[in-house]
C-alpha cells in the first residue's frame, strides 16, 4: 500500500509509443531480457520450480485488498511453479515486518516476495536478505534503497493523476478532498503529490483540501467528519485506498444525510483506489462514482514470476513487456514493472476482465 517524488516516466504518451515501437524492433534480434520481456528463458527446474522455497511477507489483512492479494498468492504460485510458504502477516507494523523478514530468512528460504510497509524502514530487511544472497520482490511499494530483484507495482502517480482529471471534469469548481494514505509510503506520497499537481495545474478552480489517514479507517472517519463540520460546501473526495477508506466515509456521509446519487441535488463526487468488490457494488448502488483498480491479482502474479526468474538468475531491463506493462528505472536504479491500472466507472464496473469481479 504503501519514497520517491519523481517518477522516471519514459516520456509523452507519443514519445513512450515510439519507445514501444524501437523496443519491440529491437527484441527481434536482442536476447529477451535486454527487452524487458516477461518470456522466461531460464533453465526449468524440479518440484516447486527447483528454487527452493519462497517466503511471503504481507503488510496487513485488514484491507479487503490485502485480503484479496493473500488468496491469489497460492494460486498464483502454483501457476509459475513456485513453492511459496503460507504467507506471514506484518499486522501494520514496520518493525514487525523486518522481524518478519528475519525469522523468514532463518527458515532458509531461497526468496522473498514482500510488501514493504514503510519505503525506508524495508531496507533493513533488505540488507538482511542480501548478506544471505536471497533474491527479494517487492510488491506495491518501491524501497527508497536497498537490493530488489524487481518491483510489481502499477504506476502511483498515474493514480493521483487520473482521480484529478475524473474529479476536475466532474466537479469543475469548488472543494475537493483527498483522505491521504500513510507519508512514509511512497505511495501515499505519489499519490498525494500526483492529485495536488495536477489539480493545480489543470483544475485551478478547485481547492484541495487534505487529511492525512496514515491507511487508518478510524482515522479517516473522525477526521472526514471534522472536514465536513467546517466545509459543508464540499464536491468532491479522494479515496487513496478504498480498501480502508471506503466504509468509514460512506458511514460518515450517511450519518450526516449527504450520502446522495449521482444527479440528486447535494451529491458529493467520490472516487477511489483499489478496485474490490465493495467498490464495486458501491459504483452500482450510486454511493460512489468510480476508483482506479489495482490489480491484486497480477501483482501475486508477477511476484511469483519474478522471484522465480530472480532465483535462476535471470535479469531484465527497461523497456515493454509481453503483459502490456512497462519496465522501467526508478531514480534509486531499481527496476519496476509499473501494470496497467484501469479506470473504474458506471460504465464498465461489471467487466469481466477486472480482478474485482472475480472474487468469490
Amino acid at each position: 500500500m504503501a519514497g520517491r517524488n519523481v517518477r522516471n516516466r519514459l516520456g509523452s504518451s507519443r514519445t513512450s509509443r515510439a519507445v514501444r515501437a524501437a523496443a519491440a524492433t529491437a527484441c527481434v534480434s536482442l536476447v529477451l531480457a535486454a527487452c524487458g520481456s516477461t518470456k522466461d528463458t531460464a533453465s526449468p527446474g524440479g518440484e516447486g520450480g527447483g528454487e527452493g522455497k519462497v517466503g511471503v511477507v504481507l503488510p496487513l489483512l485488514t484491507s479487503p485488498f490485502w485480503q484479496s492479494y493473500n488468496d491469489y498468492v497460492p494460486k498464483m504460485a502454483k501457476s509459475e511453479d513456485v513453492d511459496a510458504m503460507k504467507a506471514v502477516n506484518s499486522n501494520s507494523d514496520p518493525s514487525q515486518q523486518i522481524t518478519d523478514i528475519n525469522n523468514q530468512l532463518n527458515q532458509g528460504v531461497k526468496g522473498l516476495v514482500v510488501a514493504p510497509l514503510d519505503s525506508a524502514a524495508i531496507s533493513a530487511g533488505l540488507d538482511q536478505a542480501e548478506r544471505k544472497g536471497v533474491p527479494v520482490v517487492a510488491v506495491d511499494v518501491a524501497p527508497e534503497k536497498g537490493k530488489v530483484a524487481m518491483v510489481v507495482r502499477a504506476d502511483n502517480v498515474a493514480y493521483g493523476e487520473k482521480a484529478c482529471d475524473y474529479l476536475g471534469k466532474q466537479v469543475r469548481t469548488g472543494k475537493v478532498v483527498q483522505i491521504m494514505g500513510d507519508l512514509a509510503s511512497v505511495n501515499g506520497r505519489e499519490r498525494s503529490k500526483a492529485f495536488r499537481d495536477c489539480v493545480k495545474k489543470k483544475y485551478p478552480k478547485l481547492k484541495v483540501l487534505e487529511i492525512p489517514a496514515k491507511w487508518e479507517s478510524d482515522t479517516a472517519a473522525s477526521k472526514l467528519d471534522t472536514l465536513l463540520n467546517s466545509h459543508p460546501d464540499l464536491k468532491g473526495i479522494y479515496m487513496q485506498a478504498g480498501g480502508v477508506y471506503l466504509a468509514p466515509t460512506l458511514q460518515t456521509l450517511k450519518s450526516k444525510g449527504i450520502l446522495k446519487k449521482p444527479g440528486e441535488k447535494g451529491h458529493i463526487t467520490v472516487i477511489s483506489n483499489d478496485g474490490i468488490p465493495q467498490e464495486f457494488d458501491a459504483i452500482r448502488k450510486g454511493q460512489i462514482d468510480a476508483t482506479v483498480s489495482q490489480p491484486a491479482d497480477a501483482y501475486a502474479k508477477y511476484g511469483m514470476y519474478y522471484i522465480k526468474a530472480a532465483m535462476n538468475g535471470k535479469k531484465f531491463k527497461p523497456g515493454p513487456t509481453d503483459h502490456d506493462s512497462e519496465i522501467v528505472e526508478l531514480p534509486s536504479g531499481i527496476l519496476e514493472d509499473q501494470l496497467p491500472a484501469p479506470l473504474v466507472t458506471k460504465g464498465n464496473v461489471d467487466d469481466s476482465k477486472l480482478w474485482g469481479n472475480t472474487v468469490k
